[in-house]
């Protein structure tokens, strides 16, 4: 018997100050919409080293990961198929901010005027703005 498997993907959330860096799509699905930085783990590669690959690929930006955030597996986050997201949290440690590869732009956006983002990304993001005003409650 054969068994259907979910791809693995990761997104970073890179939040400068008050603002997240979201790149803009260069490909379908959702073409010129903004989202994470992210994409698929590869073959043999950790999912921290892919997370760091594919910031760095779409923003040009070197990053160190800070946190694990969280796993995003609703079957219908991505239309192409069944993906599960690992979501992590990253700062930039050098680099130039730039869209590559996948991106044909990337920039910061203040966490409160975000444009329509692809995927499940605002969820994901809300999440993290929900998670950080309970943290800062917890001072």
């Amino acid at each position: 018997m054969t068994y259907k498997k979910p791809s693995i993907t990761v997104d970073g959330l890179v939040v400068k100050d008050s603002s997240i860096l979201l790149i803009k799509r260069k490909n379908e699905p959702f073409k010129d919409m903004w989202a994470l930085p992210g994409g698929f783990v590869n073959y043999g590669e950790t999912v921290e080293d892919a997370v760091k690959r594919e910031v760095k690929e779409e923003t040009g930006l070197d990053t160190d990961i800070t946190e694990l955030f969280g796993v995003y597996s609703d079957p219908n986050r991505d239309p192409r198929g069944h993906t599960i997201s690992i979501v992590f949290i990253l700062k930039p440690t050098g680099g130039s901010l730039i869209g590559g590869d996948d991106a044909s732009d990337a920039r910061y956006f203040p966490l409160d005027k975000l444009p329509k983002l692809a995927f499940d990304h605002r969820v994901i993001i809300k999440d993290y703005k929900r998670r950080k005003r309970h943290d800062m409650s917890k001072m």
